[in-house]
C-alpha cells in the first residue's frame, strides 16, 4: 500500500508502476449512454463514474445484518464487452486486512491468545526491533499499525508477479526480511527508530505476519481458516485468495488510463496475500460487511462476538496518525466522510480502486468497487458514492 500524498486515503500498496502501451481507443462505459438508470441510484453511480472515466463498478449495501443492495456498472471487461455483475469478481487489495483482523480478534475472543500478549512466543523465530529490543511486538502493535516493523525496504524490493500468484511463500518472505542476515534485511530500513507501540506507520509486513500467526496458532493456512468459519457460514461462495482460483468468466479485468483511453493492465501477487491478496464479489463482501456493522452477525450467522466486534471499531488516535486519518482500530481506519468521521478502508492496486466504509450506528455498511487506477477523480467518486449509500 503506497502513501498518498493528496492528503486523501493510502489506497495503493505498491506505486501504480504498471503502464501498458496504448491500444485503439475504446469507449468508456460508466455513462448512461451504456445502461440504463433504474432509480436515482443507478443514475447517481453513472454519472460519478462518468466523471472519474471509471469502466466498471461494483456496489453493495448492507444494513441490520442483511444486504439490502448489489448491482453492477459498466464493463468487467471492455473488449468483450462483459459487464460488471453481482458476481463479478475484483482483486479488493488492502480491504484484505480487515478479513485478516477479524479473523485474528475471534481467535483472541476464543482465548487462543491475549491481544496484548507478545507476539514472539507464537513465532519459529525472534522478532525483535534492533532499536528497543526489550519491547515486545504484540498482536494490537500489528493490528493497528504501531508495531514499528517498516515497509521502507518492501518498497524498494520489486516482490511482484506479473499476471500470476507469487511464487514466494509467507514464511520465506518474512524471515528474510525480519531476522538479521536475512536476504531482504537492511540495518535501520526494516524497521523504524520508534519503540513498538509508541508511533503509527502502515505495514503491510505486519499484516503479512498476522497471516502468518494465525497460521502457526490454528494449525492450518489463514486462507484455509477463512474459508471455514467466515466464508461458508456467511455464504461467501465467490471470495478466493489466488488469482489463478478466480473463474475468466467473473474475473474483473483491470484498466490504467493511457493518453486518456483505459489500457488493460496484468494482475500482480504479491507473498505477502494476507495484507492484500484477496479477490471477492460485491455480495460476498457485502455480507462480510453486514457481519462486521452489526455486532458480528449477518443473516443468522456469527462471526465474531458482539465484543469483539465492537472492539475492533474503537478508535484510537496514536501518535503519528497522519492528518487524513481521525482514528486507527483493529484493521479498520476512520477518516472525515461528508463532514463525519467514518469507519473505513480503501484498496488500490495497478488497475484497480476500492472502498468499504461502516457505520455501526445504523448497522450499515457499503462496499464499491472499481477496474481502474486510482485517481484525484476516482477518489471524489467514490467518496461521493459512499458519502450518498451510508446517508440512504
Amino acid at each position: 500500500m503506497q502513501a498518498d500524498t493528496s492528503a486523501d486515503c493510502r489506497i495503493s500498496r505498491r506505486n501504480l508502476l504498471a503502464r501498458g502501451v496504448a491500444v485503439a481507443a475504446l469507449p468508456l462505459v460508466a455513462h448512461p449512454a451504456f445502461a440504463r438508470p433504474r432509480d436515482e441510484i443507478d443514475a447517481f453511480v453513472l454519472e460519478e463514474m462518468g466523471k472519474a472515466k471509471i469502466p466498471g463498478l461494483a456496489l453493495g449495501v448492507a444494513r441490520r445484518g442483511a444486504v439490502q443492495l448489489t448491482r453492477g456498472y459498466g464493463f468487467a471487461d471492455i473488449a468483450g464487452r462483459r459487464p460488471v455483475t453481482v458476481d463479478t469478481m475484483f482483486h479488493i487489495a488492502s480491504i484484505t486486512k480487515t478479513v485478516t483482523a477479524a479473523v485474528v480478534v475471534a481467535l483472541a475472543d476464543a482465548g487462543k491468545f491475549d491481544l496484548d500478549e507478545p507476539v514472539n512466543p507464537y513465532l519459529d523465530f525472534t522478532l525483535a526491533n534492533p532499536a528497543h529490543p526489550d519491547t515486545p511486538i504484540t498482536f494490537r502493535h500489528l493490528l493497528m499499525h504501531v508495531s514499528s516493523i517498516s515497509d521502507q525496504i518492501y518498497y524498494q524490493v520489486d516482490f511482484r508477479e506479473r499476471g500470476k500468484d507469487s511464487l514466494m511463500p509467507l514464511a520465506d518472505l518474512l524471515k528474510a526480511y525480519l531476522v538479521p542476515g536475512g536476504r531482504y534485511w537492511s540495518e535501520g530500513g526494516n524497521f523504524s527508530t520508534a519503540a513498538p507501540g509508541s508511533m503509527w506507520d502502515y505495514s503491510n509486513v505486519g499484516y503479512g505476519l498476522l497471516g502468518y500467526l494465525v497460521g502457526r496458532i490454528t494449525g492450518e493456512d489463514m486462507r484455509d481458516h477463512v474459508r471455514r468459519y467466515f466464508f461458508a457460514p456467511l455464504g461467501m461462495r465467490h471470495s478466493v485468495w489466488k488469482i489463478a482460483d478466480v473463474p475468466d468468466k467473473l474475473r474483473a479485468t483491470l484498466y490504467d488510463m493511457v493518453e486518456d483511453v483505459p489500457t488493460p493492465v496484468e494482475p500482480v501477487g504479491f507473498p505477502d496475500w494476507s495484507s492484500g491478496m484477496l479477490r471477492s464479489s460485491i455480495v460476498d463482501l457485502t455480507r462480510f460487511l453486514a457481519a462486521a456493522a452489526n455486532g458480528g452477525v449477518a443473516d443468522g450467522a456469527r462471526i465474531l462476538s458482539a465484543a469483539a466486534a465492537a472492539q475492533m471499531l474503537e478508535m484510537r488516535t496514536p501518535a503519528g496518525l497522519p492528518d487524513w486519518l481521525t482514528g486507527q482500530g483493529l484493521g479498520w481506519m476512520a477518516s472525515e466522510l461528508g463532514g463525519v468521521p467514518r469507519i473505513n478502508h480503501w484498496g488500490g492496486d495497478p488497475g484497480l480502486f476500492t472502498a468499504a466504509y461502516l457505520d455501526p450506528a445504523t448497522r450499515t455498511g457499503v462496499a464499491i468497487f472499481s477496474n481502474m487506477s486510482a485517481s484525484a477523480e476516482s477518489r471524489t467518486a467514490i467518496k461521493a458514492i459512499a458519502d450518498r449509500m451510508l446517508k440512504l
